[in-house]
């Protein structure tokens, strides 16, 4: 299935939230304490990802033939990557990749000097080690949320 990759709109913020709260549920708050579910999923909801759609955030979005949205891949401050989430009947393809080239691309056009940041779930750190990103430390609790500080240098 062919997919097409753009930036996202504040429009897109309810399918945006639709993709990555389940997939969210599936598999980070697995490896989460259950006190940091609220949070978690809190910040995914369509509000929230609104408000980061208008500020400091660039998000694009992969969508089907018929505009279901499929991937999502988002940046904070043109550094950190903040969302990478792909629907389950499109992983494996490299989508997750093509997102992330998306916006690291565009995060590089707004300034970015090749520094990325991402604080990984425990069972999506393969996936950005394929990226480059290298672990800071190892994992950490922050109140129940539990991940992986990583770094991307694109100057090494």
């Amino acid at each position: 299935m062919s997919v097409n990759i753009r930036s996202a709109v504040i429009s897109d913020s309810k399918a945006i939230s639709e993709l990555i709260l389940p997939l969210a549920k599936k598999y980070i708050c697995p490896t989460c304490d259950a006190s940091a579910h609220y949070i978690l999923l809190n910040s995914m909801s369509e509000e929230n990802v609104g408000k980061y759609l208008s500020t400091n955030y660039n998000y694009v979005i992969a969508v089907t033939a018929n505009d279901e949205v499929v991937g999502v891949a988002g940046v904070r401050d043109n550094s950190h990557l903040y969302h990478l989430f792909v629907d389950d009947n499109f992983q494996g393809n490299g989508l997750s990749r093509q997102l992330w080239e998306a916006v690291k691309e565009e995060s590089i056009k707004n300034g970015n000097s090749g520094i990325f940041t991402v604080n990984s779930a425990v069972n999506a750190e393969s996936v950005y080690s394929r990226f480059g990103f290298k672990r800071t430390e190892g994992i950490r609790n922050r109140q129940g949320m539990i991940d992986i500080p990583m770094l991307l240098d694109l100057e090494y």
